[in-house]
């Protein structure tokens, strides 16, 4: 039990920016994570268009995502029109979600006296 204690004391006398998480952290998979958490799922172009991309740019983004566990991408035809499907996995939003409140900490946790 004293270790336990010990090991939260410790981590709470880091900066909380430390438990940012990298990948999420970088402006347009932020953006990405943000739109597909407030979707049940998103279609590529859609999200192409909403985060200023082109092809290539947003794939290689959402192909770190997908490494990561946290996105999912379905690829389905509808009628002869390939489309690609994109949605958070459950890792994924609690990854964002854990990320967004390391973010609201930050920004609104008054500075500890050293």
């Amino acid at each position: 039990m004293a270790a336990s204690k010990q090991t939260d004391d410790a981590r709470s006398e880091h900066h909380p920016r430390l438990d940012l998480d990298e990948l999420i952290h970088q402006p347009v998979r932020l953006s990405i994570m943000a739109i597909l958490a407030q979707s049940k799922k998103v279609d590529f172009a859609f999200l192409r268009d909403y985060v200023e991309l082109n092809d290539s740019n947003l794939s290689r983004h959402l192909t770190a995502l997908e490494e990561a566990g946290y996105i999912a991408i379905e690829k389905v035809f509808e009628g002869k029109r390939p489309r690609t499907w994109l949605s958070l996995t459950p890792a994924g939003r609690t990854a964002y979600e854990r990320h967004v409140q390391t973010l609201l900490h930050i920004v609104n946790a008054p500075p500890q006296k050293p």
